[in-house]
Formats: structure tokens, sequence, C-alpha cells
């Protein structure tokens, strides 16, 4: 049987780090969502509460995005 959630049932692995940076960088999902539509990735606030919270899962591009948005590694986000 093939599972496509991680340990804690969630659908992604970056969602919890996702919400971390954000709050350490005291931006809303909102302007989350704003600076990720800068770097070229249309998203908006609900899909971004909606990844943090793990009910989403997300694209090896949007991980790129985050990335990018906050000048960290693709790695960084996984581990």
């Amino acid at each position: 049987m093939f599972i496509n959630k991680a340990s804690d049932g969630c659908n992604n692995l970056c969602g919890k780090r996702i919400a971390a940076l954000r709050t350490s960088k005291k931006l809303s999902q909102r302007e989350l969502a704003d600076k990720m539509q800068l770097v070229g990735l249309d998203i908006d606030k609900n899909a971004i509460q909606r990844i943090e919270c793990g009910k989403r899962f997300v694209t090896d591009i949007e991980i790129l995005a985050f990335a990018k948005v906050f000048e960290i590694t693709p790695n960084d986000l996984l581990l």
C-alpha cells in the first residue's frame, strides 16, 4: 500500500517550517502570498493557510518559490 502523507498525517513536510519562517519575519499569510506573486507564483492566502496546516500538497515549483522568498535553500524547507 502506498502512503502519500507524512508520518503525522499531513500532506506535506514543509508546512510547519513555512509557518515558522513566516511568523519569524512577522508576515501575514496575505503578505506571504503577495511576496510569492512577486516571484512569479500565483498563490492566495487560503492556499498558504492550507499548506501551513498540512491540508494541501506542495509542488516542487512552490517549494522553489518559498525558498526564494525566504532566501533559503529548498532543502531548508524539507529538513
